[in-house]
């Protein structure tokens, strides 16, 4: 099995897949992943920093070298500081590299949550989770097929609790493994 079924992607010509113990077998070709409703926790690595030019090239400049692939980034800033918020291929060896040159790099913890592509999908996870006093303290997002599949990551203030919360309501998420492979619009010719 390749590194890409191995991590829950499914190609046009499979027709079922293992994963975790539980034989998945996609409806459409849009299933191109799976998920294990019991292991949602990934993780992304934090980076704190200073708000100053060369910041962003340094950190890429390290991951790079060291042949871990960026999956998805946001960076904020507020006045002179910041942080870095990285989706990587290899978390562990991320933080391990980036400590050993000197930059600060934590493991958060995160959930991957798949949503719908549409209007209000986000809204039915945010309500659900302010409902029940879950507190979102990062968050960022991105599509995986326009109109179809999207992904909200995000950082909760009670990761069990939300656990518990999105199994409830049968909420998809995506495995550490699935969203460190993951392929945006990978069905595009550009």
């Amino acid at each position: 099995m390749n590194a890409a079924a191995s991590a829950g992607w499914i190609s046009k010509t499979t027709l079922t897949l293992q994963a975790n113990g539980y034989e998945i077998y996609p409806d459409t070709v849009e299933q191109k992943y799976i998920q294990d409703r019991w292991t949602m926790i990934a993780y992304q690595v934090t980076v704190p920093t200073q708000n100053t030019p060369g910041k962003l090239a340094e950190v890429s400049k390290i991951l790079a070298r060291e042949r871990i692939n960026i999956r998805a980034i946001t960076i904020s800033s507020i006045g002179e500081h910041g942080f870095f918020n990285i989706l990587v291929d290899d978390p562990n060896l991320a933080k391990k590299v980036l400590t050993k040159e000197g930059i600060q790099a934590d493991l958060a913890e995160v959930i991957a949550v798949i949503l719908d592509d549409k209007p209000g999908s986000m809204n039915n996870l945010v309500q659900l989770l302010s409902a029940n006093t879950i507190n979102i303290e990062n968050a960022y997002g991105f599509v995986l097929e326009s109109n179809k599949t999207a992904v909200f990551v995000i950082q909760v203030s009670d990761l069990a609790k939300a656990q518990n919360l999105l199994k409830e309501h049968k909420f998809r998420t995506m495995s550490a493994e699935a969203l460190a492979t993951i392929e945006p619009f990978h069905y595009m010719k550009y």
